[in-house]
């Protein structure tokens, strides 16, 4: 999937980010990054951690798995996922009905 990268230390998921949404959901694939609605607005980092939480949630890693290591104050982000390989983050998206 062109929204994932595998790294020596995990995979690189591509992710734009729609802060202050009514609820907080995986939307699919949009161009070459994976939507997904926040609740939390763009303020203090609070929409970063949501999304951190909720990626977390959806690949089974502890929150401190997932960083935001580009694009922090962008709608359009790289999220590293720790300890997640990029065969099991394909097969993780594809269960969440995603490509």
């Amino acid at each position: 999937m062109a929204c994932l990268k595998p790294t020596p230390s995990g995979t690189v998921l591509t992710v734009t980010m729609q802060p202050r949404a009514a609820r907080t959901e995986l939307v699919g694939l949009q161009g070459e990054g994976l939507k997904i609605r926040v609740t939390a607005p763009p303020v203090e980092g609070a929409a970063n951690r949501e999304l951190a939480g909720f990626l977390a949630g959806l690949f089974h890693v502890a929150k401190g798995s997932v960083t935001v290591v580009q694009g922090e104050r962008s709608r359009r982000k790289a999220v590293l996922l720790a300890g997640v390989d990029l065969e099991t983050a394909e097969r993780r998206l594809r269960e969440l009905g995603v490509g």
